[in-house]
């Protein structure tokens, strides 16, 4: 029988949103190494109090985004706007960083699936979700670091508001 591994040492609110980011990374039913990489990045680096609690963090979320659980059962914890463009911002850059083959598009049919439904649990305007996309998609263009250029924004609401 599997265990399951004990919950990240981080707060309710941080674990929702890795858990829709986790939800996001498993849309097409196969959890690509590049997405488990860009969840457990962003959040250790967010979430962490120094660099041995963010290497410790590193392996409890790689262990926890095991977990496949349904968006429609966690959106609903997002309290604030801020919030719900940053899961979207993760989970859109989540699901671009790789492709089940090169024969594919980076983004499979099954994740613009679950993609579309997020967005419409986030009911955040379109035209904020497209500004969000064009950032992710230029960023990633350009060979920016995406990470780091979310990672102020996102270190900012986990030390504000989570």
């Amino acid at each position: 029988m599997a265990t399951v591994p004990s919950p990240p040492s981080i707060s309710p609110k941080q674990m929702a949103m890795l858990r829709i980011v986790a939800a996001m990374a498993w849309a097409d039913g196969h959890l690509a190494e590049e997405e488990v990489a860009v969840a457990v990045d962003s959040f250790s680096e967010m979430f962490a109090r120094d660099t041995e609690h963010q290497m410790q963090l590193r392996e409890e979320l790689r262990d926890y985004l095991m977990q496949n659980l349904p968006l429609d059962t966690l959106v609903p914890q997002l309290e604030t706007r801020e919030e719900r463009e940053l899961v979207l911002k993760l989970s859109y850059k989540t699901i671009a960083a790789s492709a089940r083959s090169p024969y594919e598009p980076t983004i499979n049919a099954e994740e613009v699936k679950t993609y579309a439904a997020l967005v419409r649990l986030l009911a955040l305007p379109d035209e904020v979700v497209q500004a969000i996309e064009e950032r992710v998609d230029r960023d990633s263009l350009q060979g920016e670091d995406w990470l780091a250029n979310i990672n102020g924004d996102l270190t900012q609401l986990a030390n504000d508001r989570l």
